[in-house]
């Protein structure tokens, strides 16, 4: 009988979305080529979805975007990934201090580095046994965990002696999480101006036909609004969910974030605070789509007080509560 994998041979890998190596056209431009052709971001035969994108898109977008980057890189680089491995460090401080001592944890990006080819080499050249890959999507879909585990998929093919693989596909509905995510709204409301009249819970989009095609992440969404709304008490009208960054002309879940946002000073409602509950850490879509971009929009639609609350991030209870999942998936 084979046996257990010992804590020195079992390694963690947290992967999240991924970000260009710095905010110039041409990094921009090799990110957005490796995303942008990954089938099951864009479900378009590849005849047709080649030409769009390096005729048209990875000709215009990559110095656009390199713009957008600019306006958030820091000193340690990528917000995604500085603060990525911030909360990597904070993880693998709960499950060393749960008694975990000699576990591997690793971050890795989809695209982009490190990435998860290069990370799962560097574990099987150290003799990890045992990987367990979780995605930091808390919402499961075909475009995001999937991709992941197709990546994984991908490297394990040229390997002769394949490690035990635990992969954890979402977490929308576990209570750490929900808590975090409550506890973090409910303690920038206290530290602030108190809550606004209505509460926005904004998510990644994703194609109708998505959707239509069986994908859950919708139905996930919506559930885990519901019970971090329920954990902060609030009415039926007190909040909403929306979705993000709709690209291209294709029909997307709905409502719409920027749509929801131009009408709302119309409806009475001109104070709104925004949260992602879908984002690990902040990144790009959250600091300039969100925080900036997305604020202009409601005060020229009229609104007058536009507040993001920012991601769990390296939260002590946000890497307490994937320490939990990770825990009960490795049987510690």
């Amino acid at each position: 009988m084979e046996q257990t994998p010992t804590t020195a041979e079992t390694a963690v890998l947290l992967v999240n979305l991924g970000t260009p190596d710095a905010p110039t056209a041409s990094a921009v431009r090799r990110y957005l080529g490796e995303f942008l052709s990954d089938p099951r971001v864009i479900e378009i035969p590849k005849p047709l979805w080649w030409p769009i994108l390096h005729g048209v898109i990875l000709r215009v977008r990559p110095r656009k975007s390199a713009k957008a980057y600019a306006t958030i890189w820091g000193e340690r680089g990528s917000p995604l990934l500085s603060l990525t491995t911030d909360l990597g460090e904070a993880v693998k401080g709960r499950l060393e201090a749960a008694g975990l001592q000699g576990l591997r944890l690793e971050i890795a990006m989809r695209y982009g580095n490190p990435s998860i080819t290069a990370q799962l080499e560097r574990l099987k050249a150290e003799g990890v046994k045992r990987i367990v890959v979780l995605p930091l999507y808390p919402q499961y879909a075909a475009a995001t965990s999937a991709s992941i585990f197709d990546a994984v998929a991908d490297t394990f093919r040229r390997w002769r002696h394949l490690p035990h693989l635990d992969f954890i596909s979402d977490y929308h509905l576990d209570g750490g999480y929900l808590d975090a995510v409550a506890a973090s709204i409910a303690e920038f409301w206290q530290s602030g101006e108190g809550r606004a009249p209505l509460l926005l819970f904004s998510f990644h989009g994703l194609p109708e036909r998505c959707r239509e095609l069986g994908d859950p992440y919708y139905q996930q969404c919506l559930a885990s609004a519901k019970e971090i709304a329920a954990r902060l008490e609030l009415k039926e009208s007190d909040w909403r969910v929306v979705f993000q960054s709709r690209f291209g002309p294709a029909k997307w879940i709905q409502p719409y974030c920027v749509d929801t946002l131009r009408a709302l000073p119309g409806e009475g409602i001109k104070s709104v605070d925004l949260v992602c509950p879908g984002f690990a850490v902040d990144c790009l879509e959250t600091l300039e789509e969100i925080a900036i971009a997305n604020r202009e929009v409601f005060l020229e639609a009229g609104g007058e007080r536009y507040r993001y609350i920012p991601a769990l991030n390296s939260r002590a209870d946000h890497a307490g509560a994937l320490a939990a999942i990770l825990r009960r998936r490795l049987g510690v």
